[in-house]
């Protein structure tokens, strides 16, 4: 999914695209420290899955007690119950 997202970028634009990947990897990096920041994803309303939102996307990743796992990235308008 996500390199789709950056293809369809890219196509139009590699300098909007490799700064789309920055604040993706900036976004995901901070849950090191932040990793309750991202509201509950309301699709599933289990406080362990949650999300940010970056620009127009949905990074969506699990909290445990020792870990963060990003799940996907997905358009916002994208209902994740379909994946």
């Amino acid at each position: 999914m996500t390199c789709r997202i950056l293809q369809t970028i890219a196509r139009d634009s590699q300098f909007y695209a490799a700064a789309f990947v920055k604040e993706i990897k900036e976004a995901a990096a901070s849950l090191a420290n932040f990793a309750e920041r991202g509201q509950i994803v309301p699709e599933f309303g289990d406080e362990s899955i949650r999300e940010l939102l970056v620009r127009s996307y949905r990074l969506v990743y699990g909290v445990s007690e020792k870990q963060v796992l990003i799940f996907t990235l997905v358009h916002g308008a994208q209902h994740l119950r379909r994946f």
